[in-house]
């Protein structure tokens, strides 16, 4: 009998801790300041959705789909949203070449001002491919924290790079879901 209540309160003890400790797994520190720029590293229309969500979470954020380094000036973060479009990058006048020394260019001058980088990537698994995934490794690594609807990480990528860097990493099922992460994300 007191083996059996042991159990069970073992049992009881660890859904309690491990319910208590899943939303801080899941929900950010506050480290990130406003006003935030948005960009994208690929061209894809997720970029306007990700200015769509930041003003749902209330945040104060410009949206510039070609920001270069001087577009830092007066932010204090730096959201890249990952995903590449072929259709995209035409569209803006840009091949891949060009958008990655874009890319390249924005995040020395990031580094320069001491401005931290979100890492967002919203479109799942459609959007990945092997350009968003090439950009992926290039500049997820320069983050200070990753953002990502699920089903873009089956592969385990956004993990494997987040955890090499020790960058936390916040996963949602659907992207509506990500508002959360994000406010929780700012001061």
């Amino acid at each position: 009998m007191n083996r059996r209540r042991a159990i069970k309160v073992w049992l009881s003890s660890f859904a309690f801790l491990a319910i208590a400790a899943w939303p801080q797994a899941q929900s950010p520190q506050a480290i990130f300041e406003q006003p935030a720029l948005i960009t994208s590293a690929g061209q894809s229309a997720d970029v306007q959705l990700a200015s769509v969500l930041a003003k749902r979470a209330e945040l104060k954020a410009n949206l510039s789909k070609l920001a270069v380094g001087q577009d830092l000036e007066n932010h204090k973060t730096l959201m890249l949203v990952l995903g590449a479009s072929l259709k995209g990058l035409g569209a803006a006048g840009l091949d891949t070449n060009k958008e990655r020394e874009r890319i390249a260019q924005l995040l020395v001058e990031a580094k320069k001002r001491n401005i931290p980088i979100l890492c967002l990537h919203l479109g799942g698994d459609a959007r990945r491919g092997q350009l968003t995934d090439e950009m992926i490794s290039d500049y997820l690594p320069f983050a200070k924290l990753a953002i990502v609807v699920k089903s873009g990480n089956k592969d385990g990528l956004f993990t494997k790079i987040c955890k090499e860097k020790n960058i936390p990493l916040v996963e949602v099922e659907k992207t509506t879901d990500i508002v959360g992460p994000l406010k929780a994300a700012f001061r």
